[in-house]
Formats: C-alpha cells, sequence, structure tokens
C-alpha cells in the first residue's frame, strides 16, 4: 500500500492586493493528509478557512 500523503500543504501564504492595500489573508499554513484520514479546519471568523480550502481547489483567481 501507498503511505504517500494524498494531500500536502506546506506554508501556505495568501496575499490579496486592492488599491494599494495589501491583506494577508493566510500565512504559514502547514498539513500533511495521509489515506483514510479526515481533516477538520476550524478557527475563527476571518481566520482564512475558506480562504485556504478554495485555493486548494483552485479557485481563487
Amino acid at each position: 500500500m501507498n503511505d504517500a500523503p494524498v494531500l500536502q500543504v506546506s506554508d501556505l501564504r495568501i496575499v490579496f492586493r486592492t488599491r494599494g492595500t495589501t491583506i494577508h489573508a493566510v500565512n504559514g499554513v502547514s498539513f500533511e493528509l495521509n489515506p483514510g484520514e479526515l481533516l477538520g479546519v476550524v478557527g475563527e471568523s476571518g481566520s482564512g478557512k475558506s480562504v485556504t480550502m478554495m485555493s486548494l481547489m483552485k479557485l481563487l483567481p
């Protein structure tokens, strides 16, 4: 059986630039998801949960 992670994220950083303003939405997120594992992402409002997952699905411009 292959023990390689099905998803590996290392030092993910997401920055939005608009009208001369820079917003660091996600800064340094890292995790691995191995076969058979589940991942739950929890955090406060505005902590970057949705932006992180949208980035992994390539839904951000």
